[in-house]
């Protein structure tokens, strides 16, 4: 037993071996193969004629006219300058050569190629050790805090432009965000919930807004104690002001009737039983201090967020608090926004553009006013405008796409429903109600623009280590295109280079186009050029043929043509 036990490594050893041995010497395999096949045609010239045939190739090639080969390398370029366009388009729209995708995904495993089993690799963290890369289903979406209303917003954008602002799949996002926190899981309001689902799925907003007003008059007469009734007539409300309303006022309006139907049983408050109800009311509350601050009550708004996030601390998920950022940054209350980063700027919790970008606001804002790069210089950086610049790298390292629009180099849209985060929807969505902050303190964008590009220097390879945070991720493209609007350029970090076959396609254009105006004008000079380079071409293969009729007897040869 013993020794079977010991030679049975030593067979498994003998057999890798043998495997390792085979797979090297496929690989010559065919090669081998390839000058066999052009030593048999060689030494089979004689019997299938292949003098005669070259011979009058040759003279057929001879008889044919500078008009023909003009059209041949014309028809060329044309070929290939239609791949370059599809490749170019494709590139564009999807990020990758189709040319390159098809090879990989089609005719590799057909070639023996061996995909990796897995998909996450491996990444260096800010400590340097080895860690997994995230996947692309962890680039997750969350909702935007600052969402805007459909009916008085983006439906008065598409009035206006006749532009969609929000894809289907971010509607259809909302949808399902609806369903989950606003819809009831109990079996007495099986019925109700599922006309409201079935609006909430409802593609069509106007379907939408007759399945709401349906469930209104079906529900809202019924008998005050049936309470969970009420909150899914609280419900439709809130499609209303959401669907319906085309200005601030009156979705403020019908949210306010959505909290009273709401509030309608507060005697019997402890019926609230589900997780549901709460979000709901939750939910209510934010929009209607949303509404406050559209419309210029301010310190209305910051006093409705505050006491929600006391209300409700473990909700913390929705991002209240940046939305109580933003209001506070509208005060101009810098100390109060400081209190607030304090407590959500943790290590321990998840970042967003909103934290990162004001922390650098704050900081900048502290030594922007004085702020001179010549100055900086010549003397070096004081602490606080080091703090300053630190600061800046490490939003920009968060999310690199958000200076680009703070800065004006890139056209705002409005923001989605739903962001991807250090994407460049969230870059669009922070931009879109923060620029006014940056703008209104002095210097700050000065130094934003002095300092920004600097943080590339120190993670010149975003992709595979981080300096401050993990590496960037390298799906955010992929969903970003989901989220924003096809008129949207998305912004993709970092710059991909341009595929080997678009740049293949695009000097194979340029060189057939080439070759068919000159022989296009000089016909003759091309046809002496041609010779020349085909014989250049061909000599090596003479002078090997050459080679063996010396060094074989002629015996040998006559032998093997016989038979």
């Amino acid at each position: 037993m013993e020794d079977g036990t010991s030679s049975n490594p030593q067979s498994i050893g003998f057999t890798e071996k043998l495997k390792s041995w085979l797979s090297w010497s496929w690989t010559y395999i065919c090669a081998v193969w390839f000058a066999m096949v052009l030593t048999m045609i060689y030494v089979l010239r004689s019997p299938l004629k292949l003098q005669d045939t070259l011979t009058s190739a040759s003279v057929f090639l001879n008889t044919l006219t500078p008009k023909f080969y003009v059209a041949l390398t014309g028809t060329s370029s044309l070929i290939s300058g239609l791949i370059l366009i599809f490749e170019w388009w494709y590139f564009r729209k999807y990020g990758t050569s189709f040319i390159e995708q098809v090879s990989v995904s089609h005719l590799r495993p057909l070639l023996g190629g061996v995909e990796s089993s897995t998909t996450t690799g491996l990444f260096s963290s800010v400590n340097g050790e080895a860690e997994p890369r995230p996947s692309v289903s962890e680039c997750k979406v969350w909702r935007n805090p600052l969402n805007l209303f459909r009916g008085a917003e983006y439906s008065r954008y598409t009035w206006v432009t006749g532009k969609e602002p929000l894809t289907y799949y971010d509607m259809n996002l909302s949808a399902q965000d609806h369903q989950t926190f606003f819809t009831g899981d109990t079996q007495q309001l099986k019925t109700e919930d599922t006309v409201m689902q079935k609006a909430w799925r409802e593609r069509n907003p106007q379907a939408r807004i007759r399945a709401a007003y349906q469930f209104r008059l079906r529900f809202e007469d019924l008998a005050p104690s049936v309470f969970p009734v009420v909150f899914r007539c609280a419900a439709a409300y809130v499609l209303l002001a959401e669907e319906e309303a085309t200005t601030i006022t009156e979705a403020e309006r019908l949210f306010k009737q959505a909290l009273r139907s709401g509030k309608r049983e507060q005697r019997v408050q402890d019926q609230i039983t589900t997780g549901k109800d709460i979000n709901l009311l939750v939910y209510i509350k934010r929009r209607l201090a949303m509404c406050a601050r559209k419309l210029g009550r301010i310190k209305e708004a910051v006093k409705m967020m505050r006491d929600l996030m006391k209300e409700f601390p473990l909700l913390g998920m929705l991002n209240i608090h940046e939305n109580l950022l933003e209001a506070l940054l509208e005060l101009q209350a810098y100390a109060d926004v400081q209190a607030v980063l304090a407590k959500y700027d943790d290590i321990s919790l998840p970042k967003s553009a909103t934290i990162c970008y004001t922390s650098a606001l704050l900081k900048a804002r502290a030594v922007s006013e004085k702020f001179s790069p010549e100055a900086a210089s010549r003397r070096g950086l004081s602490t606080a405008e080091m703090n300053a610049v630190e600061a800046i790298h490490r939003a920009v390292e968060f999310n690199p796409h958000v200076p680009k629009y703070l800065l004006e180099m890139k056209s705002l849209i409005l923001p989605p429903e739903h962001i991807l985060k250090r994407g460049d929807s969230e870059a669009v969505a922070y931009a879109f109600f923060h620029l006014q902050h940056w703008k209104r303190a002095e210097g700050a964008l000065n130094l934003l623009h002095c300092t920004w590009e600097g943080t590339f220097r120190i993670i010149p390879y975003p992709l595979e280590k981080g300096h401050l945070f993990y590496p960037y991720p390298g799906c955010t493209e992929t969903a970003d295109r989901e989220l924003l609007p096809s008129f949207h350029e998305v912004s993709v970090y970092p710059k991909k280079e341009l595929p080997f076959f678009i740049l293949f396609t695009a000097g194979l254009c340029s060189f057939t186009a080439m070759l068919a105006m000159l022989t296009h004008q000089f016909p003759e000079l091309m046809g002496v050029f041609a010779k020349a380079f085909f014989s250049t071409l061909f000599a090596p293969l003479g002078f090997f043929a050459d080679k063996m009729e010396s060094f074989m007897p002629s015996s040998f040869w006559h032998q093997l043509t016989r038979i």
